[in-house]
């Protein structure tokens, strides 16, 4: 396992909560912090090389403060500030690491309407885990969630969402979600012994996903729920009073940047908790 973990650091409210996200995992499982500070928008306008210098002292005045107060609580910590592409130069500073960490430009449910974080492309090709810590409270909460369809990707999310609750003593609470064949005009109307099956093929796929995980964490609480439903509307709705969601992603293909899938878009669209997708 690598022993960095990178984090964005921006002059957003939110970019606190990550570092603080951030700052409390390495420094409990001993990894080191990698501050990563970029100046982008620049356009080379008559003049601007002044500015870029100055706001490039600032930033790694900034970095080097918040690396101070972070050094003082006992964590290990690099700083990295550079100018260009902000999502490019946030995923070339993420190679080797064990996680990227960035904050988020959602507020809640509270906030009228949703919006997603700004790093879509930074979740759909980062080089290992990215976590998306939203910008509010989010209080007193318990429980890793993570999503099961029996796919290799989600196979690689349980695993590290097994992983995270055990360390962190929280219960894993996996969810199965399906829906009916789409059926025009039969109003809603299934056999109910095809519901039945459905139900059933769920917990069957559940039961398979979290099979080895007693032995391998004897202390770990499990939790499986096989509901009807819409996979990200099931697991936003546990995630609302989560501490952690963890998500499979495709990604790193030929088409990298623009697949997510839809189930881990719209939960990071509808960000409920801090997120963590895999792939």
């Amino acid at each position: 396992m690598s022993e960095v973990i990178a984090v964005g650091l921006t002059d957003a409210p939110v970019a606190d909560r990550a570092v603080a996200w951030a700052a409390s995992r390495a420094r409990d499982r001993r990894q080191r912090l990698r501050l990563v500070s970029i100046l982008g928008g620049a356009v080379g306008v008559v003049g601007e090389d002044a500015l870029v210098d100055r706001l490039l002292t600032e930033m790694r005045d900034r970095a080097e403060a918040t690396a101070a107060g972070l050094r003082a609580a006992g964590v290990e910590v690099e700083v990295v500030v550079e100018r260009g592409n902000p999502t490019e130069k946030l995923i070339a500073a993420a190679e080797g690491a064990a996680l990227l960490v960035i904050g988020s430009d959602h507020r809640g449910p509270r906030a009228g309407a949703t919006r997603g974080p700004h790093g879509f492309r930074i979740v759909s090709a980062a080089p290992c885990p990215v976590v998306v810590v939203p910008d509010f409270d989010l209080g007193e909460r318990r429980g890793v969630v993570v999503g099961v369809d029996g796919s290799e990707t989600s196979e690689h999310a349980v695993s590290w969402a097994a992983a995270e609750a055990d360390r962190l003593g929280e219960p894993l609470i996996a969810i199965g979600a399906w829906v009916p064949l789409p059926a025009p005009g039969n109003r809603g109307t299934y056999p109910e012994q095809y519901l039945q099956n459905m139900q059933a093929l769920t917990e069957e796929t559940l039961s398979i996903a979290l099979a080895g995980l007693r032995s391998r964490y004897p202390d770990l609480e499990i939790v499986a729920r096989a509901e009807r439903g819409y996979p990200a509307e099931m697991i936003n709705r546990h995630a609302a009073t989560a501490r952690l969601v963890v998500v499979g992603t495709h990604g790193r293909g030929a088409f990298r940047r623009f697949v997510l899938g839809s189930v881990s878009y719209d939960v990071l669209t509808h960000l409920a908790t801090v997120t963590t997708a895999v792939r």
